[in-house]
């Protein structure tokens, strides 16, 4: 699983002409899910994107995570973050998980979010396209990435 994390001042989601999730400062997390990925893969993740120390404390030093902040999260699903472009120059998808399987742990991502949150994670439209919206701050953008362990 891979979550390109993004600290922003605001971002925003729109789907087949309508807002879909909009958020004040925060982070903008946009999920890539791997075939072989799992429930383990998902918690991992949730908790890293949660609990990753980001936001500046007194001192100005990335130190406090959204859980400290009360910061909000916006997820948005992306496949291409498994693109693989080593040969040629078209990406080749094959190591992103199939729709269905993919929906399913994108939306359980989303819901383990805001359990751990304690509040509603407005998210994008899996499978539709999208535009997002975004004031990157910092800025400062973080790549996690958790290998199946399958």
């Amino acid at each position: 699983m891979i979550a390109l994390v993004q600290r922003v001042s605001e971002a925003s989601v729109t789907a087949e002409g309508q807002e879909a999730g909009v958020i004040g400062p925060g982070l903008l997390i946009f999920l890539g899910v791997h075939g072989n990925d799992t429930d383990k893969e998902l918690a991992w993740m949730v908790r890293k994107c949660a609990k990753l120390r980001i936001f500046p404390d007194g001192a100005g030093r990335m130190n406090r995570s959204l859980l400290d902040t009360g910061g909000e999260a916006l997820v948005v699903s992306q496949f291409t973050l498994y693109g693989n472009a080593q040969k040629g120059h078209r990406p080749a998808f094959v190591e992103a998980a199939h729709p269905a399987k993919a929906r399913s742990l994108y939306e359980g991502f989303i819901d383990a979010l805001e359990e751990m949150l304690g509040r509603p994670v407005p998210s994008g439209v899996f499978g539709a396209m999208m535009q997002v919206r975004l004031c990157n701050d910092g800025p400062v953008t973080i790549w996690l990435e958790r290998k199946p362990s399958a």
